[in-house]
């Protein structure tokens, strides 16, 4: 067995491994912190009156259950193991009773869908505009629009939103500044609430994709410069070949191999982004709740956010690497 069949077991053993060893990372991380989850329970459940001993000890031993941990260390890490088989966490301690799947299952859309468009509108644009500023080199417009999405590149994703907050919520406010929707609307999917949807996320896509864009320019024009002067481009040149045609068959294709890899490569740093950017315009996501979730001490939610944050961008990152060869066909013949 060979080609792409070998790739793509490489690759998922990759995957699973990766998976594997962030997960016990994230155990390991979350056991270690001083805060008890059933001790913080039992304290918020008995500060406004006494309480005997015998209903503290069942009290202790019910909540001991319900988080996963009964016994020594090896029996909690086998306990939470198969948790994470059925994606069971366990109850919420800031949100008790409700379990953390179901608070994790109501933010991961927003973020999801947050990345999704913000990810790809900043490879797409970036790659375009870096493949025709490599290609086009005495084009003053596009040397002025690489200029712009450069100046963007090294700022920090949360001074960019803080720049937007104060310029569209206060100096020219036409855009929502908080939330994910328009408050007390029904949610009914109609065109009033997608049209909400879409306005209240303009700013947040807007944070992520200004810091990005000027990465992936200068990627692009970079590649796109060297790949110009092979041969195979410039016996094309000389042949005839429209240039259309050439920057997008010979120059653009090739340039993009690198391009793909390194879109695998940023995705977890993007997350990143994400969860400062939700904290600041105040989106409904993932990196909102998992900031409420640190403020609270709420060990399960921690936990839980972080072992589906894990399985979330390694498989992001396995789905791109399996279209690589797509791209490359050299990677399917290792």
């Amino acid at each position: 067995m060979n080609g792409y069949p070998v790739y793509l077991l490489t690759r998922l053993g990759q995957f699973a491994l990766v998976v594997f060893i962030g997960i016990n990372i994230a155990f390991i991380v979350t056991h270690a912190t001083p805060i008890d989850p059933v001790e913080q329970s039992i304290a918020a459940a008995t500060q406004y009156g006494s309480t005997s001993p015998e209903a503290i000890a069942l009290m202790r031993q019910s909540l001991k259950e319900l988080y996963g941990l009964e016994g020594g260390p090896i029996d909690q890490y086998f306990a939470f193991w198969r948790r994470v088989a059925v994606g069971n966490f366990g109850p919420s301690l800031s949100a008790f009773p409700t379990p953390v799947s179901v608070l994790i299952g109501r933010a991961l859309p927003w973020t999801v869908s947050l990345l999704v468009v913000s990810t790809l509108l900043t490879w797409v644009l970036g790659n375009l505009l870096g493949g025709l500023a490599g290609y086009y080199r005495q084009s003053r417009t596009l040397r002025l629009g690489g200029l712009l999405a450069m100046a963007f590149h090294p700022i920090p994703y949360y001074i960019v939103a803080f720049m937007l907050l104060i310029v569209f919520g206060y100096l020219w406010p036409v855009l929502p500044i908080s939330g994910g929707y328009k408050m007390n609307m029904p949610r009914d999917w109609s065109w009033p609430f997608i049209a909400s949807l879409l306005t209240h996320s303009i700013l947040p896509i807007l944070s992520l994709a200004l810091v990005g864009l000027g990465g992936w320019f200068m990627g692009m024009r970079s590649l796109v410069s060297n790949i110009v002067t092979e041969d195979y481009v410039v016996y094309a040149e000389l042949g005839g070949v429209e240039r259309r045609r050439i920057l997008a068959s010979y120059v653009m294709r090739n340039a993009l191999v690198p391009q793909v890899t390194g879109l695998a490569m940023s995705i977890g740093a993007i997350f990143n982004g994400a969860i400062i950017t939700e904290q600041v315009f105040g989106y409904p996501g993932v990196g909102t709740l998992l900031v409420s979730a640190v403020y609270a001490g709420d060990y399960s939610l921690v936990l839980g956010i972080t072992t589906v944050s894990i399985v979330a961008v390694s498989l992001a990152v396995l789905l791109i690497d399996l279209l690589h060869p797509l791209l490359d066909p050299r990677v399917r013949a290792r």
